[in-house]
């Protein structure tokens, strides 16, 4: 009985969230804040600062996701949407030009160093593991996981090499890129809160599935997803994968689906794949 009441409830939410696709009015881009019954919930202790964030355009290109420092400080670097990679050369000259891609970017790798040298090699576009930060000191691969909204540390070497722990089990959103800061701290980027209709989706791959069929463009359905509401969430872990602070932009206000944060000289400097800016935020 329980089972079947549970699964009666699941229908009925799930076709709430597919009349609710259906006919609300299209959103496009760039994503205007519009009440929603299913908006994205409220992470408790989190504090509600990212909307003092500043504004660094990106000229047009949609899509900074990820920044890289140089070792001698200068950047950061990012790459867009165009294939472009850029250079931040500071608020009097701006982006320039740094490399170009190849127009078929499907073929493409993109690489993560460390600073001494290393690297590991990614294929472009891939859509589970979104992020992996090398941590010389501990030997560790960070890998955020955004099906468990979960973050898997990989040990690389020492007593627990090729073993794998999971740390910060059931973040509150969507984790996308994870970096290190100079403390040996990690900040996660949050695509996106967890609500009721992702929640679903989730545990209830048919439910997924059948949004999927649903003839709605793209906006729409990302819009379903993330609870109707554009927002910014970058959450730290401690060195044991423990949640110590948590900063928001609860109403897109500045911010909004954020990749990657990266820390740097007291500022956080903060992307995003949908969006044709960067936020920089003073700590």
């Amino acid at each position: 009985m329980e089972m079947t009441m549970s699964r009666k409830l699941v229908w009925i939410l799930a076709i709430i969230a597919v009349a609710i696709s259906i006919f609300a009015p299209p959103v496009i881009y760039p994503y205007e804040a519009h009440p929603f019954f299913f908006s994205p919930p409220s992470i408790k202790g989190s504090r509600d600062f990212l909307h003092g964030a500043e504004v660094v355009h990106v000229d047009g290109a949609l899509g900074p996701e990820s920044l890289a420092f140089d070792p001698n400080g200068g950047g950061p670097y990012t790459g867009v949407g165009d294939g472009r990679i850029l250079r931040w050369q500071g608020r009097s000259i701006g982006w320039t030009d740094f490399a170009f891609t190849s127009p078929n970017r499907q073929n493409l790798f993109s690489a993560i160093c460390t600073g001494d040298g290393a690297c590991l090699w990614e294929p472009l576009g891939l859509s589970l593991i979104r992020k992996r930060e090398i941590c010389t000191k501990t030997l560790l691969l960070s890998i955020a996981e955004n099906h468990y909204c979960s973050d898997i540390w990989y040990w690389l070497h020492g007593p627990k090499a090729g073993k794998s722990d999971i740390v910060a089990d059931q973040l509150p959103g969507f984790p996308d890129n994870v970096r290190r800061n100079s403390n040996g701290e990690f900040w996660v980027a949050l695509h996106s809160k967890t609500g009721i209709i992702s929640k679903l989706a989730l545990f209830h791959p048919w439910i997924g599935t059948t949004f999927l069929k649903l003839p709605i463009s793209f906006q729409q359905l990302h819009s379903l997803m993330v609870g109707g509401k554009p927002h910014a969430t970058a959450v730290k872990l401690n060195e044991s994968g423990e949640v110590i602070e948590v900063l928001e932009d609860c109403e897109g206000k500045t911010l909004k689906f954020v990749s990657e944060v990266e820390e740097k000289d007291g500022k956080l400097w903060i992307g995003s794949v949908m969006m044709p800016f960067i936020g920089i935020y003073d700590l």
